[in-house]
């Protein structure tokens, strides 16, 4: 079926907007066909209970009803519910969510059930984006999607809600551009594909936002577009969202009267929007709420006083609440105040609410002097801690939007001043000192609506530039991108105005280790190419390691360096961490396939044995290609074999957390000296683990991990890519920990030593596929106790590297090994590797992934054998004061409030752990300190509210700790977000991290 409708859709982070035109055909006499009509979708979406209506926006955000909430009936679509939008691969829970106008209404109403800002988690890097997290901070009884399941299911209603008024033209099988933001990276991106593909749309292009906006207003005006553009040189869009602020720079230049254009720069990603906004409100309406003085601005009707911190459901509620307040208060005609109130729970829904006046006045100050303040060019985005953290979400440090303007123009500045001066504007741009500021902006995005947002951006702009200048007006911001997003694929038929500049980014192949000041890089994709265009690097020749793990640094460049001439595909340049962004790595193993030669090496190749490399390794040349829907491509071909590549793909999950790699080139003299070393050290396990026929005396096992100190400094000093190599030599060897229980010990030390935390260097996922194969086998020499406890070691270490069946797998032997520790085992029972109460619980404690229920009832647990120890003296039994500073520091990491490695949404309840912390209130914190410690890790402040615990009870604890003089940063831990020091962060972990390695802050 060909498609008849070209459509757009922009899925946003406050609503989703679709566009559609026909397809056209030529008209007679071949000449061109007529630019077709843009329109707007209207989707139908339920507005109340059981009744619905076509809008043109639908709102981006679902809600989780609880059963026998809604009646049956109340949520029929016009589309069968088993459609797509019910139930697309089978993800969706019962009862079905709600989708759109209804579902924001439902969510004022009841907090805790909606899910929001999907789009703002799609970007978030630090959290698995395919892992049920939403609602955030929701109870446990309310189903959970993805970031990816949730933006699908908008896709989805899109896609039925089409499906039904266009029977004859399926939505899958039309033309689509979907819209993301300019600054989202391949993972973001690829991610967005993903939910499309869940939405049953598997075939569309990818546009970025403020194109679309820009491409919207040039067709708007596309019979006028000379005399439009007559005086403009270059155009700044800034699209502020819901959830991003969006920065694209367009040059314009005339050519016999008609101007072309050329895209020549976008911003770094920025969470930064509306939802700030509407979040800054919240917290001022917050603290009148929870003020003592606050009884004179709230309403007759309160009923008590409040919490003195709202829930995290209760503050997304008063979130929305402040988002339709704001909206009135700065629209044109606005009335001088309005209410914002806060519904009370339970019986109390309307007897308990409570309302609080808000000024027009209050909200200029705040959203205008908070978020769009009037600064210098030179005025940079403050780094420290300032900006608002609420849900989860890492929102940008500096609320001020017009600071991270001013960044991005000063990092564009050569870019710009040469659009400048080759459209003629000489007096603006004389010297390298003179600011370089466009001449026109176009403002998109629903901020905008308010006009003295938009007065304040254009008088910051102008007096940068020292200059009036001028504004291009976008009628309808709240749908300019979808129509946009339409107007572009007219464009590529030559029915619009075109925008030019490919690629925004340049795409760098890096070669130096990661951690370098400066990396020699190789440029695998220029600025400026055009999708679908393949770009071989044929000059450039590398190794391609094949059966074995491999992996590509990749990096991110957004602006051209002054004076000099922009790179080309192949070219070796120094990338300063100013200039460029990393990006996830690529890490696999790839593999030959049957039949297929590997082919000679060139003599050229930088290969210590040639001989060794034709057995391991094969030539190949790198292939780029921006791709149609926007995503970059990679393969390695094969030079004895064009037909034969491999495919080169980014790691979605996470990114690379600092750690480096055991290929980089030394580079230096210091670098030639720490191969030397390492060389010799590999030598030394060789002579312990290989397969050599020396002769090697206890003496030589016992001391490996010695003399390997002696040759690589003091191993707490070892960095992540030196720990790898020395796992990788150990894991080739690894057959020879067999020999004894002195080889044994020293193996499983050292292995588990050398890999720890199982992350930190892109590769470490496929080590840990290797280690965990040695799982089930356990150990050779069971009956050596430590060869037993370096076993528990080993695997507890290397926690962080495991993903959650094999948690639960060494979970079944820590029950089971605590069971008969203390109940004994039966004769003949099967047991796992044997291993002490103090091995399980550091064992227990490092286990992030498992279902908080059973970290849960693992807490519980341990109050018992904590009360239980403690209760021994009065009944005549002596105390153990070293189990029980065991006990509870696996308590305090159990329920820590910020994990290590795990997932956030993974973290023992606010109730449990507020139960657990007045157990541990009860003891003489003088005479048991690790139960302050403790405390301090179940109370930790993380400024996300479904995570902290109560401000009273923090406060509780914070004074306990000064009581008995612990260390500043203890209390300083409890009472705000914060990064750990050293000391305290190696006893929380029971042991250091490699250098470079932090805990998620």
């Amino acid at each position: 079926m060909k498609p008849r409708y070209t459509v757009g859709i922009d899925l946003g982070t406050t609503h989703t907007v679709v566009a559609y035109a026909p397809l056209t055909v030529p008209r007679a006499g071949g000449r061109p066909p007529k630019p077709p009509a843009i329109h707007l979708f209207d989707i139908q979406q339920l507005v109340a209970p059981g009744e619905v209506a076509a809008l043109p926006l639908l709102a981006s955000v679902r809600y989780h009803p609880a059963p026998g909430e809604l009646a049956d009936g109340e949520q029929q679509l016009p589309w069968p519910a088993t459609s797509l939008a019910a139930n697309a691969a089978g993800i969706e829970a019962a009862p079905a969510p709600v989708i759109g106008r209804l579902a924001r209404q439902l969510g004022a109403q009841v907090p805790g059930r909606l899910v929001s800002s999907a789009k703002s988690w799609l970007s978030h890097a630090t959290v698995d984006r395919l892992a049920p997290i939403l609602p955030w901070g929701a109870a446990a009884d309310v189903a959970k999607v993805s970031p990816v399941q949730a933006s699908a299911s908008y896709l989805r209603h899109v896609h039925s809600a089409w499906d039904a008024r266009f029977p004859e033209a399926p939505l899958a099988r039309q033309d689509l551009v979907l819209t993301v933001p300019a600054s989202f990276d391949e993972s973001a991106r690829a991610l967005t594909l993903q939910a499309a593909l869940q939405a049953g749309l598997p075939r569309l292009r990818l546009l970025e936002e403020p194109q679309a906006a820009f491409y919207d207003w040039l067709f708007l005006h596309r019979d006028t577009l000379g005399a439009e553009l007559a005086q403009s040189r270059l155009v700044l869009v800034i699209d502020v969202g819901g959830g991003t602020t969006d920065l694209s720079l367009i040059q314009v230049e005339q050519l016999e009267g008609q101007p072309v254009l050329k895209r020549i720069g976008v911003g770094n990603h920025l969470m930064l929007g509306g939802d700030n906004m509407d979040l800054a409100l919240a917290h001022r309406i917050e603290s009148q709420l929870t003020a003592p003085a606050a009884a004179s601005t709230v309403s007759a009707d309160a009923a008590g006083p409040v919490a003195a911190r709202l829930s995290a459901s209760r503050m997304a509620q008063l979130t929305d609440r402040c988002r339709v307040a704001k909206e009135l208060l700065l629209a044109a005609d606005a009335p001088d105040q309005t209410l914002v109130t806060l519904l009370g729970g339970g019986s109390r829904l309307i007897g308990g609410s409570r309302s609080v006046a808000l000024s027009r006045d209050d909200v200029a100050q705040l959203v205008v002097e908070g978020f769009f303040p009037a600064v210098e060019l030179t005025d940079s985005a403050q780094q420290g801690r300032r900006g608002i953290v609420e849900f989860g979400l890492p929102y940008a440090r500096d609320p001020a939007i017009t600071r991270h303007i001013a960044d991005f123009l000063r990092q564009h500045a050569p870019a710009m001043r040469q659009a400048l001066h080759a459209g003629g504007t000489d007096d603006l741009t004389d010297t390298p000192d003179t600011p370089a500021v466009p001449d026109t902006v176009l403002l998109n995005g629903g901020v905008f609506r308010a006009e003295v947002l938009g007065q304040r951006l254009q008088q910051t702009l102008a007096g940068w530039r020292g200059a009036p200048l001028r504004v291009l007006h976008n009628a309808n911001p709240d749908v300019a991108v979808a129509r946009g997003a339409v107007a572009y694929a007219l464009a590529q038929q030559g029915l619009a105005p075109r925008i030019g500049g490919g690629s925004a980014r340049s795409y760098f192949l890096v070669l130096d280790e990661p951690r370098a000041q400066v990396h020699r890089a190789i440029c695998i994709l220029p600025r400026g190419s055009e999708p679908g265009q393949e770009v071989l690097l044929s000059d450039r020749t590398f190794a391609l390691r094949v059966g074995r793990p491999v992996r590509f640094h990749l990096a991110t460049a957004l602006a051209d360096v002054a004076g000099q001439v922009p790179e080309r595909a192949g070219d070796l340049v120094d990338l300063t961490p100013e200039r460029f962004a990393r990006l996830p790595p690529i890490a696999t193993v790839l593999q030959l396939a049957p039949g297929a030669s590997a082919g000679a090496l060139p003599d050229t190749l930088p290969v210590a044995s040639q001989a060794q490399a034709q057995a391991q390794e094969i030539p190949v040349q790198l292939l780029t290609s921006l791709t149609e829907v926007g995503t970059l491509e990679m393969f390695c071909v094969s030079l004895a074999d064009p037909a034969q590549r491999w495919r080169l793909e980014f790691d979605l999950r996470q990114g690379d957390e600092g750690g480096g790699t055991a290929d980089d080139p030394a580079s230096t003299a210091e670098d030639r000296r720490q191969a030397a070393s390492m060389a010799n050290a590999i030598e030394r396990i060789d002579r312990v683990f290989g397969s050599n026929k020396l002769k090697v005396t206890t003496k030589d096992v016992t001391q490996l991990r010695a003399q390997l100190e002696s040759l690589l400094g003091d191993r707490e000093r070892w960095p992540t890519p030196l720990l790898r190599q020395l796992f990788d030599a150990l894991w080739q060897r690894a057959r020879g920990r067999r020999r004894s229980a002195e080889h044994e010990r020293a193996w499983l030390n050292l292995a588990g030593y050398s890999l720890r935390p199982g992350f930190g260097d892109p590769l470490d996922s496929w080590r840990m596929q290797q280690l965990w194969s040695l799982f089930s086998a356990g150990v050779q020499h069971g009956r050596d106790n430590q060869v037993c406890a370096e076993w528990w070691t080993l695997w507890r270490r290397v926690a962080g590297g495991l993903d959650a069946t094999q948690q639960l797998r060494l979970l079944d032997d820590f029950a089971f090994n605590l069971h008969i520790n203390e109940e004994g085992a039966e004769a003949g029972t099967p047991r796992p590797v044997k291993g002490s109460d103090e091995d399980m619980l550091r064992l227990g404690a490092a286990l992030e992934r498992i279902p908080v229920d059973y970290k849960t009832e693992i807490g519980a647990w341990l109050l018992g054998r904590l009360q239980k120890s403690m209760a021994a003296p009065a009944k005549g039994r002596p105390s153990d004061p070293a189990a029980d500073s065991i006990t509870l520091w696996a308590l305090g990491r159990i329920g820590a409030r910020q994990p290590f490695y795990g997932n956030s949404h993974d973290v023992v309840s606010v109730e449990a752990v507020s139960g657990w912390i007045e157990t541990l209130l009860a003891l003489d914190w003088k005479r048991v300190e690790p139960a302050a410690f403790a405390a301090v890790h179940l109370a930790r402040m993380t400024d996300d509210r479904a995570r902290d615990l109560p401000l009273a009870l923090r406060e509780r604890i914070a004074q306990r700790l000064q009581a008995i003089n612990a260390p500043a940063i203890w209390s300083e831990m409890v009472r705000q977000r914060m990064q750990l020091d050293e000391a305290t962060e190696r006893r929380a972990l029971g042991e250091s991290l490699p250098p470079g390695l932090k805990l998620m802050v």
